[in-house]
């Protein structure tokens, strides 16, 4: 039961994240072998002046080792 959680910058339209989570829910469903029932997908939009604090550091820099796609960027980028 895949709930995939899509961490974003505000400003992307309604359309935009349907057409993303479409995008994943298909992508799971092919990949992984599920059902369209078992796909669940969320967007959590984070202001960009808040992404170090409330993303970076917490669930990219302190789980580098988890992830599959590192970002280009750190957290001294301007």
């Amino acid at each position: 039961m895949p709930h995939v959680i899509v961490k974003l910058w505000t400003g992307k339209s309604e359309q935009q994240k349907t057409r993303l989570a479409e995008a994943i829910t298909k992508d799971v469903m092919t990949i992984l072998h599920y059902g369209d029932e078992s796909v669940s997908v969320a967007m959590e939009e984070v202001e960009p002046k808040d992404w170090i604090e409330k993303v970076y550091r917490p669930e990219i820099k302190n789980n580098f080792g988890k992830l599959y796609k590192k970002p280009g960027y750190d957290e001294n980028d301007p």
